[in-house]
């Protein structure tokens, strides 16, 4: 189902299959996939470390490489436990498990590393989707290649890919920039840095944080064509497509729900607005009888630049005029 609202595009898909955080217990893991798994009775894989992607959202999304290497490994390596945890149970998997994350990767590391040289075989994954992408593993992927353990990559889920392909953007050429800092002068000094790269950017944010991200991405980038992509491959999957500005202004109103993957253009569809069109859009508003704070709330949403730099800028100029 498509929809218009505020000028940007609005795709809901619905996935209808069980997900992760749809399904629950012991009886969701029978219907899913059966009482006995039908996994694991192959050969076992040979020692060395396996990146191993897991689903986003959909259940099925899991590979049958992942399945296989999952119910032999010796050790699953992983962000959360108890997340990686429901997660076998839900595919009738069994497994060692042991957390391997930000705060406790160096202290974690050297016992993986020992249990490697010894020939085991290590599954590393992440909560959700393709391992290394925004989380630790890189520095014992390094390790590995260091010490001539065997490193194998399982391909599957990325909320990256998946965002860049429903964006309806250029994908010739991306760049994944992670998290941008969460306050306002980091972030927009982040952006700056990523302002002339010739790529589409896809970026990972909070949802509680999308509406001022989007905002200052239109002020520091321009407002270019964009696409805030959530809940991916889950029941309640949504797209919303449209000018930096717009989907600012929108999701200011009502921020959305769950992960949120953000993906913005390359440069040179669109500038960014100059002070002078700010200028002139503020007189417009205040010379028809908007206070300066009303002013300068809707030509932030509707510029993407911050609104307290639009309120001092609407000081200066009218400081007397309506500023109630």
């Amino acid at each position: 189902m498509t929809r218009q609202r505020h000028g940007a595009t609005e795709t809901r898909t619905g996935a209808k299959q069980p997900s992760l955080d749809e399904a629950g217990g012991e009886d969701a893991a029978a219907e899913t996939s059966g009482e006995i798994s039908p996994w694991g009775r192959g050969s076992k894989p040979a020692a060395g470390l396996y990146l191993v992607a897991t689903p986003i959202g959909n259940l099925r999304d899991i590979t049958l490489r992942a399945l296989d290497v999952l119910s032999a490994a010796d050790l699953v390596a992983c962000e959360d436990t108890r997340v990686t945890g429901k997660l076998l149970r839900l595919l009738g998997l069994k497994a060692s498990l042991t957390p391997y994350h930000d705060h406790n990767a160096d202290q974690a590391r050297p016992a993986l590393l020992a249990k490697l040289e010894q020939g085991a075989v290590v599954a590393l994954v992440s909560d959700a989707g393709t391992p290394l992408v925004s989380d630790p593993g890189y520095r014992l992927v390094r390790d590995c290649v260091e010490r001539g353990i065997a490193v194998t990559a399982l391909p599957g889920a990325s909320a990256v890919l998946t965002g860049l392909q429903l964006s309806a953007l250029p994908v010739e050429r991306f760049l994944f920039a992670g998290f941008l800092p969460p306050r306002g002068a980091k972030r927009r000094a982040a952006l700056q840095e990523l302002a002339a790269a010739p790529a589409t950017l896809v970026l990972y944010e909070a949802p509680h944080r999308a509406a001022e991200t989007l905002a200052d991405m239109a002020a520091v980038l321009g407002d270019r064509e964009a696409a805030l992509a959530r809940e991916l491959t889950k029941m309640h999957e949504e797209v919303v497509r449209g000018p930096l500005s717009e989907l600012a202004a929108r999701f200011a109103v009502t921020p959305p729900r769950g992960e949120v993957v953000i993906v913005a253009a390359p440069p040179g569809a669109a500038e960014a607005p100059s002070a002078m069109d700010v200028e002139t859009r503020l007189r417009q508003e205040i010379e028809g009888g908007a206070s300066l704070k009303d002013a300068a709330a809707l030509i932030a949403a509707e510029t993407g630049h911050p609104r307290r730099e639009v309120y001092a800028l609407a000081l200066r100029l009218f400081r007397g005029s309506n500023e109630e």
